[in-house]
């Protein structure tokens, strides 16, 4: 038994599955789920672990990994965040009908807020939908005690199994005390049964019966009974809480003077919900408050419902996050206690931007100024922050700044007048879901430029490697794949590649792609600078440009408005623009954005 140590969520995850002997374990980066892979390849790395870790393609490519590798018998994990659950979905209805062999659990980090994500989609529901059991953590401590549950649930009802945290469990920190890693002595052993692992349709009922069969045993099962935390309360009201919101629950009913007084039963796995639960709340209770994040999933377990208060009647919110001022609210009004309502004080901030130096901001510049009247779509990743540039218009999920392209120029095609359509997709994204679409509009002979922003990493969820980058997670040599040539396989005729910060030469790259495209078809640019932050990469900015900004500055901050560069301030007392030498990257870019030449190299 080790010491107690202070890990994040995530870090607690990671050693949950290598101290239950997980051998396989995939995933695609994604916020807030990233620190998982991460944090498990850095300790079997550091403890020589006999564990194969690995940063896949996409979500969907992770999935099938690793269950196929508990088909074999192993202990096996995938990791991703809750949208990147909707890429991975099509093998998961599938794999709840055919089972796993060894364990099998399937980690989706949810975002109730959301914080960094396009929708606080409930990856609870998903798990409702495929028929697999879900369990929801309260804190890095209980995700780390549940990896246990997932594994022994898994293995004895042959199930993949769901663990969801939340944003709040991945990223919060907590004393977590280490035990001895797992045993990695089990062998692969693939029993090969056509019925099962490639049954056909009418091999699915009998998979799809025996399936329902499982949920009905689960639902009864006893490691995963709700608990009623505070044994000697007695009241013909309860409280029934899960996920985060038991946490924030147990000390705001401590502080309320509550928690001798109601019942509180925390639900640890929210599907199935134990069916003698469901009856018991009936027969023992006149009211219920069902405090969970973010769809009613317990709620529409619940047969009746006239006695509940929760999403479905409007008494918990059904958006956003449940915070502790919202908690302690709901708990006033459902006990009768009189209370203020309570302000959520939120202060502005400064809204998110590129870093100083970054060559994206660079690209957008060039992109702007080459199809000035554009229709520019985007993708999901740092760059996303292009709006701020006007250089982004839309941006929908990963892969779609390709396809959007294409509906557009659909749209326009007989247009007398057909828009520049420029999409900006980075390299990551590009190899998560950027290639099929870029095939059909070779295809369809879609007119459009192409910028891939390849800046040789996975930047916005803490510079994972790509299939670029020539290593993987735990920082071992692989074969690199070579973008140009990957473009150019799927029958792209113009593919050029330049650096964003040889601003003038790129800006004449970019309009060369743009008149191309207007005639030809499909162009692509691939934008090749590496992230400043990028902790491996190998080719890194080989000078720094001072800068200063001369008295020729007329203060019209068109170098704010249209770069906005951190590092490049409006000085109140000077009335004019000035640079930051602390936050200056030195790139240089700067020197060609101004239209009165008043930035120049020192």
């Amino acid at each position: 038994m080790g010491r107690k140590k202070l890990m994040l969520g995530n870090e607690a995850i990671a050693q949950g599955l290598l101290e239950n002997g997980c051998a396989i374990a995939t995933s695609y980066p994604g916020t807030p789920a990233s620190e998982i892979l991460a944090s498990l390849a850095r300790i079997k790395e550091m403890n020589s672990l006999p564990v194969h870790s690995q940063w896949a393609v996409n979500e969907k490519v992770a999935f099938e990994i690793a269950y196929a590798g508990c088909m074999a018998g192993l202990r096996t994990a995938v990791s991703m965040k809750q949208v990147g659950l909707n890429v991975a979905s099509d093998p998961l209805m599938s794999a709840a009908y055919m089972g796993a062999k060894g364990g099998f659990i399937v980690i989706s980090a949810d975002d109730p807020g959301p914080h960094s994500s396009q929708t606080e989609q409930d990856s609870r529901l998903m798990a409702m939908m495929a028929k697999i059991p879900v369990l929801d953590p309260d804190s890095p401590a209980q995700a780390k005690e549940m990896i246990s549950i997932a594994y022994e649930l898994s293995e004895t009802f042959e199930i993949p199994v769901m663990l969801r945290p939340t944003t709040r469990v991945c990223h919060s920190r907590q004393d977590i005390r280490a035990k001895n890693f797992g045993s990695f002595e089990r062998k692969a052993d693939f029993k090969k049964d056509p019925a099962r692992w490639a049954a056909t349709p009418k091999f699915r009922f009998k998979l799809h019966t025996e399936l329902e069969k499982k949920l009905e045993k689960i639902a009864a099962f006893k490691k995963t009974t709700p608990v009623k935390l505070n044994k000697k309360a007695v009241s013909r009201k309860a409280v029934i809480v899960s996920g985060v919101a038991a946490a924030h629950t147990r000390e705001i009913m401590n502080a309320l003077g509550l928690w001798d007084k109601i019942p509180v039963f925390q639900v640890i796995q929210p599907y199935p919900l134990h069916r003698n639960f469901i009856s018991s709340v009936c027969i023992d209770y006149d009211e219920v408050l069902v405090i969970e994040e973010t769809v009613p999933v317990i709620e529409m377990q619940i047969a009746d419902r006239t006695r509940v208060r929760g999403k479905l009647n409007g008494f918990v919110s059904r958006v956003g996050e449940i915070l502790p001022e919202a908690i302690e609210q709901m708990l006033c009004d459902f006990a009768g206690l009189k209370a203020d309502k309570i302000a959520v004080q939120s202060q502005p901030g400064r809204r998110p931007t590129l870093c100083a130096g970054c060559p994206h901001r660079a690209s957008f510049f060039a992109i702007k100024k080459a199809a000035p009247k554009g229709i520019y779509t985007s993708d999901i990743g740092c760059y996303t922050l292009g709006l701020n540039l006007g250089a982004v218009d839309t941006v929908l999920c990963m892969g779609a700044a390709i396809s959007q392209a294409e509906g557009f120029y659909h749209a326009f095609k007989n247009e007398s007048k057909r828009p520049d359509i420029v999409a900006t997709i980075g390299d990551s994204t590009f190899f998560h879901a950027g290639i099929p679409a870029l095939i059909d509009t070779v295809v369809q002979k879609v007119h459009f430029t192409l910028v891939i922003l390849d800046n040789r990493t996975t930047a916005m969820t803490g510079n994972q490697p790509t299939p670029a980058s020539g290593f993987g997670a735990s920082g071992e040599p692989l074969e690199p794949v070579d973008i140009e040539a990957l473009v150019k396989g799927c029958g792209v005729k113009f593919c050029k590649t330049g650096d964003p910060c040889e601003i003038k030469e790129f800006i004449s790259l970019v309009k060369e792609a743009v008149l191309y495209a207007r005639d030809k078809g499909p162009a692509v640019v691939i934008a090749r600078h590496p992230c400043l932050i990028g902790r491996k990469s190998k080719d890194k900015q080989a000078k720094k440009i001072f800068v200063e900004i001369t008295d020729a500055c007329e203060g019209c901050e068109y170098c704010i408005r249209h770069f906005e560069c951190p590092a490049i301030i409006f000085d109140n007392n000077k009335k004019r623009a000035d640079v930051d030498p602390l936050l200056c990257s030195g790139c240089g870019v700067c020197v060609h954005v101004c239209p009165k030449k008043a930035i120049v190299m020192k």
